[in-house]
């Protein structure tokens, strides 16, 4: 952490999972889910995207989400949270530039990440409305 004080690099790759936590702990309020729960949660949902885009496989996703399991973490939101939930929540994080999103994704083999905001729109639509039984 001392090398990368300001998240610019390798740190970053700790935040994996945690755009989409942070929604979840905001929107569910502090305490419902522990952080790392709601990191479980985000992890799951930044694999589910990273396998969308094509920047990992379906194997790869699978394991990750497997390892967010046998950690006894939740891999699913709240159930009345809804994809419009995640995108408001997810503009104001810290890690956005310029007023767009940034994310912590996967890109080829499990534990190597990308921060970006280079990503197709409609794939993350795709993953929240995947993840969210709440359709509002």
């Amino acid at each position: 952490m001392a090398e990368d004080e300001k998240e610019g690099s390798i740190r970053a790759f700790l935040n994996l999972g945690h755009t989409f936590g942070h929604a979840v702990e905001t929107y569910s309020g502090y305490g419902t889910y522990l952080h790392g729960e709601a990191v479980g949660i985000g992890i799951a949902m930044a694999a589910d995207l990273s396998s969308r885009l094509g920047w990992i496989s379906e194997d790869v996703k699978d394991r990750a989400i497997a390892l967010v399991k046998r950690s006894n973490l939740p891999t699913s939101p709240p159930e009345d949270m809804t994809p419009d939930d995640f995108i408001q929540l997810m503009a104001v994080d810290k890690k956005n530039v310029d007023g767009s999103l940034r994310l912590v994704l996967l890109r080829g083999d499990l534990g190597t990440c990308v921060v970006t905001s280079q990503f197709k729109k409609g794939k993350l639509m795709d993953t929240l409305n995947e993840y969210c039984t709440a359709l509002g």
